[in-house]
C-alpha cells in the first residue's frame, strides 16, 4: 500500500513594478511582515531594503544619479564577469552597467512560504563577445522573506567554449557612527591592502574595527560573517553558498 502526497505551491507575493522619476523600472517587493526591498533592472541592483518597522538597511550613496547611464554606489551591485581590475575587462564588469529583463522562464528553485521574488536575466551581447569571445546567460533571482534578503546568481555557459569570469555580490550596509561597528569572522585570514598596493597581510585582531579608512580584501573567507552595530543594536549575517574565492 502506498501514498501519494502533493504539496499545493504556495502563492507568490505581490510584484509591483513602476517607473522611477527618471523613468527606470523600479521592482517592489512586500512581504507579510511590512518589509520591503527594490530592485533597479538597470544594473539588477538592489537600492532598498526596509525591515517591518521600516527602518533602511542598506546604504545608498547621497550622490546617486538615477539616470541610466552608470552604476550607483550602495545598494546590493552584481560586479559580472569581473570583479574590480582584476581582468582585462571593465572594471567591476558589464553587468551593473547594463539593462536586465524579466525572466520568463527562471530555471526551477525550491518554492519558499511567504517569499516575494523576482527573476532577472542578461544575455551576453556582441560587445562582450568582443572582449571576451563566449557567450552566457546570467540569471538572479532576489528573494524577500521576513528577516531576510537573498540572491541567488546562475552563470549558463552557451557556448562550445570555456567560459571564465568573476563574481562579486557586493552589500553596502547603514550602519550607525563606524566605530561603534565591528565585524566578526574574519580573523587569521590574509588579506589584500588596497591602500597599500594590495600587499598581504595576516589579520591578528579577534574582530575587525574601524578607526580610519579601510579597503581590504580578504582570502578565503567563511561561509558566514557578522557585521555587529552596537549604536544600533543590530547584527547583519551574511552568507555565502558555493560561491569560493
Amino acid at each position: 500500500m502506498s501514498s501519494i502526497r502533493a504539496r499545493l505551491r504556495p502563492r507568490p507575493m505581490p510584484l509591483n513594478i513602476f517607473p522611477d522619476m527618471e523613468g527606470l523600472p523600479r521592482i517592489i517587493l512586500t512581504e507579510a511582515t511590512g518589509s520591503s526591498a527594490e530592485v533597479l533592472l538597470y544594473g539588477g541592483q538592489v537600492v532598498s531594503w526596509k525591515n517591518e518597522r521600516k527602518e533602511e538597511l542598506l546604504f545608498m550613496s547621497s550622490k546617486a544619479n538615477w539616470k541610466q547611464s552608470k552604476a550607483n554606489r550602495g545598494g546590493i551591485s552584481v560586479c559580472f564577469p569581473q570583479f574590480g581590475n582584476l581582468g582585462s575587462l571593465e572594471q567591476h564588469g558589464s553587468a551593473r552597467n547594463r539593462l536586465w529583463s524579466l525572466d520568463r522562464d527562471p530555471s526551477p528553485l525550491p518554492p519558499s512560504d511567504n517569499q516575494s521574488s523576482v527573476d532577472l536575466i542578461i544575455k551576453s551581447t556582441g560587445v562582450d563577445l568582443k572582449n571576451r569571445p563566449c557567450s552566457f546567460e546570467f540569471r538572479l533571482r532576489i528573494s524577500l522573506s521576513a528577516g531576510k534578503l537573498i540572491l541567488i546568481p546562475r552563470v549558463r555557459n552557451t557556448d562550445n567554449k570555456t567560459l571564465s569570469f568573476t563574481l562579486s555580490i557586493s552589500n553596502y550596509l547603514s550602519v550607525s557612527d563606524i566605530s561603534e561597528v565591528r565585524v566578526e569572522g574574519l580573523e587569521t585570514l590574509d588579506y589584500l591592502d588596497n591602500l597599500l598596493n594590495r600587499s598581504r597581510f595576516t589579520e591578528q585582531a579577534d574582530a575587525i574595527t574601524f578607526d580610519g579608512q579601510m579597503d581590504r580584501l580578504y582570502l578565503r573567507t567563511p561561509t558566514k560573517i557578522a557585521v555587529i552595530d552596537h549604536e544600533k543594536k543590530r547584527t547583519f549575517v551574511l552568507q555565502k553558498n558555493a560561491m569560493p574565492d
